[in-house]
């Protein structure tokens, strides 16, 4: 697809604006800083269906009082290995760090934890939580359930989540592995902002209501997104949806809240995340030599016709980081325009200065 834009932005000019206008709907400014750091990384990594086009509905949301600002985040119950804890409905970047940093102490002690989330909301791009791992040389991993917008193989109509699945895996001179994927064949934040450029969308991603499939962006924000790999994507999602929703006592399926639609209601998402501790299995020495030397081997590999390099997951989207940093974030004029209107409810000042060319 094309992108319009109304040109670059720069990204510590757009996390500073996105934090003042989260404090201003009583988030604490430690929140406001993770939430808005957690979506103007997204930006810089090209994940922008999940960026600074979600401030609009994050506001509306804690305005509404359907997300907790200042949650009490509880554990319900934990061994040395595992946790339950409870969002208390608060913005699910902070339940899913702390989660994360807990994830992370136990797999030191353990080598091995999993801590399980429910009553959290939208957490965002689930790298960001998996390459919280990497700088203590573990493998991070970050599963989340979402409002129904996926059919299950065989339907046309929409029960699973994109169910988005992240794992990171630390390397020694090479760049980290890092899977981000939904479990759908795209993001709804993309096709979501596909209807408001007016572009179309590529055949295969999403059905009408009828179940057929469209390329229309609005016909397919009534209809459904199709899981990738047909039956292998729909099975992959029924599982992140036990393992996030039913395990944890999270939403599931239908029962998530929408995020756009449901606007009586707080989402109840479930979330998972993961720790795993290399140094209980191996040298970590030896295992980043050994990441490094697989990935060479694999990038080295004869490629198929009309290839002209073999990436691996995570490997676009540092180097749209190392760009956008230099550049600045395009952003489309939808997304300028609601922020625009968010600067004057809130009287957060949006100055031109914010954009760099």
């Amino acid at each position: 697809m094309s992108v319009k834009t109304t040109g670059f932005f720069d990204p510590s000019e757009l996390k500073r604006f996105c934090r003042a206008l989260l404090e201003k709907v009583n988030i604490p400014p430690k929140d406001a800083e993770l939430i808005a750091e957690s979506l103007v990384r997204a930006n810089l990594r090209g994940v922008d269906s999940h960026g600074v086009s979600r401030m609009a509905i994050y506001i509306e949301r804690l305005k509404k009082g359907l997300v907790n600002p200042r949650p009490e985040i509880a554990i319900l119950q934990q061994t040395p290995a595992m946790a339950l804890v409870d969002g208390d409905n608060g913005c699910g970047q902070v339940v899913a760090k702390m989660a994360m940093e807990l994830a992370m102490t136990k797999a030191r002690e353990t080598g091995v934890s999993l801590v399980g989330i429910r009553n959290s909301t939208h957490f965002g791009a689930a790298a960001f939580f998996s390459t919280m791992a990497l700088e203590r040389d573990m493998i991070g991993i970050a599963l989340a359930n979402s409002y129904a917008t996926v059919a299950p193989w065989g339907s046309r109509v929409a029960y699973f989540g994109t169910n988005p699945l992240s794992v990171a895996v630390p390397t020694g001179r090479e760049l980290p592995v890092v899977l981000d994927m939904a479990t759908s064949v795209a993001a709804w934040g993309k096709i979501i902002l596909a209807a408001q450029k007016g572009e179309a969308i590529p055949a295969g991603w999403a059905i009408d209501s009828d179940g057929e499939i469209t390329t229309d962006a609005a016909r397919a924000l009534q209809g459904a997104l199709m899981p990738f790999g047909g039956p292998k994507g729909s099975g992959i999602s029924l599982i992140i949806d036990v393992l996030a929703g039913i395990l944890t006592g999270a939403g599931y399926g239908p029962y998530v809240g929408d995020l756009y639609k449901s606007l009586d209601r707080p989402q109840n998402v479930g979330q998972m995340v993961g720790v795993i501790d290399i140094s209980r299995f191996s040298d970590v020495n030896e295992f980043k030599n050994r990441m490094d030397k697989v990935i060479r081997e694999i990038k080295s590999l004869p490629r198929a016709k009309g290839v002209s390099e073999i990436l691996l997951p995570g490997e676009i989207e540092i180097r749209n980081q190392e760009r956008r940093e230099r550049e600045g974030i395009p952003l489309p004029p939808t997304t300028v325009e609601e922020l625009r209107k968010l600067s004057a409810e809130y009287g957060v000042p949006w100055e031109d200065a914010v954009k760099r060319n």
